[in-house]
């Protein structure tokens, strides 16, 4: 069918909008790549845009050609998987009961309203610290996992989604002789793919990118993961400055706080980048199903 020329200066003006929009995303993330692999002269000077001015990778190898950028890697990979599947588990089988009707679990808004509230109060950093203190926990993964073990906003998407699920699936595999532990693994997890996909990608993202809790919960900077390692690259570039020979004094005269810490973004970056091509197609398989059931 031929476009009327409304129909034309709405796609215009909606491609035109979209494209701004990406490019407000698009852009800063291109400008920290160039400010990481110019010079620290050219940074300073502000010259740097959309493209590196006098190329260098310094920055990269300043934090990467050290074994403790490694350690503090692995540190985090462990995080990550540990942390997700705990996350995922427990978040799964929580949510699971907490969907069901009042006249099949009673006092389920009790407990749905008093996970709720641990959303809006905890404890406090202090008596959390005290805890992990008391259970010989500090400076050991737990101490970076279990205390995050329910998040409590992917509790409540999970259950949301659950309740979405048809009751006619339940019923015929409790028909069929079906008990719950089968029927959540193998009917509730199956068709909640796009959900867990989501709040996998959260758990991944969060865990990732935590860093507070590595300088609060571990004593020894060898126990850092990646992330509170990389809020210490800073201080250990000027303190080198200030005690470092000729030579390795005019390298790291080409860095500057600039630099190094767009240097660090990026790197931070690169593994959610990697995870969420896995997890797209789960998002694309959502958004089909709830425009099918629309």
């Amino acid at each position: 069918m031929k476009q009327t020329i409304t129909a034309r200066i709405f796609s215009i003006f909606n491609y035109t909008f979209l494209f701004i929009l990406a490019m407000t995303c698009v852009l800063p993330f291109v400008h920290l790549i160039a400010i990481s692999l110019s010079q620290n002269s050219a940074v300073s000077a502000n010259i740097v845009r959309f493209w590196p001015v006098h190329f260098t990778s310094y920055a990269y190898e300043y934090v990467i050609a050290r074994p403790a950028f490694w350690r503090a890697f692995l540190i985090s990979i462990q995080r990550v998987l540990l942390g997700g599947f705990i996350n995922m588990f427990l978040v799964i089988i929580t949510a699971y009961p907490l969907s069901k009707e009042m006249k099949m679990f009673k006092h389920r808004t009790i407990y749905v309203w008093f996970f709720f509230i641990t959303m809006l109060f905890s404890g406090g950093l202090i008596p959390m610290y005290m805890l992990l203190l008391q259970l010989n926990m500090l400076n050991t993964i737990w101490a970076l996992t279990l205390p995050y073990a329910v998040p409590v906003f992917n509790l409540i998407l999970m259950l949301n989604f659950f309740r979405q699920l048809p009751v006619e699936l339940e019923e015929a595999a409790l028909l069929d002789g079906a008990n719950h532990f089968s029927i959540l693994w193998k009917i509730y997890v199956p068709c909640s793919l796009p959900a867990i996909a989501t709040i996998a990608l959260l758990t991944i993202v969060f865990h990732w990118n935590s860093w507070f809790d590595g300088l609060i919960f571990m004593n020894r900077p060898e126990m850092y993961p990646l992330q509170s390692f990389l809020q210490t690259v800073i201080i250990g570039m000027n303190t080198r400055m200030t005690t470092s020979a000729t030579a390795d004094y005019q390298r790291l005269l080409l860095l500057s706080d600039r630099t190094v810490r767009a240097a660090q973004i990026i790197i931070a970056v690169i593994p959610v980048l990697i995870v969420y091509p896995f997890l797209q197609k789960y998002f694309v398989s959502g958004i089909v199903l709830g425009s099918v059931k629309g």
